[in-house]
């Protein structure tokens, strides 16, 4: 079943950032994500809770500016 919060994700790990494209658009960078938490991430049968419950308010973000050229450090 689709996410009604989360609409993709993608994981970078040569710098292990997570990220999080939002239904609404909105993009954000989660930093130094273990890649296991990808994979379950991947696997839960919701993604937004599984973001609010591991993710949000463990690991540092930044709200990725597409308009500004905002990127992950490969």
């Amino acid at each position: 079943m689709p996410s009604t919060v989360v609409s993709s994700m993608e994981y970078f790990p040569k710098t292990s950032t997570l990220r999080i494209i939002f239904v609404s658009g909105t993009i954000y960078d989660y930093k130094k994500v273990p890649e296991k938490l990808f994979t379950e991430m991947k696997e839960s049968s919701s993604k937004g809770a599984f973001l609010n419950k591991h993710i949000k308010g463990f690991y540092s973000y930044k709200k990725i500016n597409v308009s500004h050229g905002d990127e992950p450090v490969l």
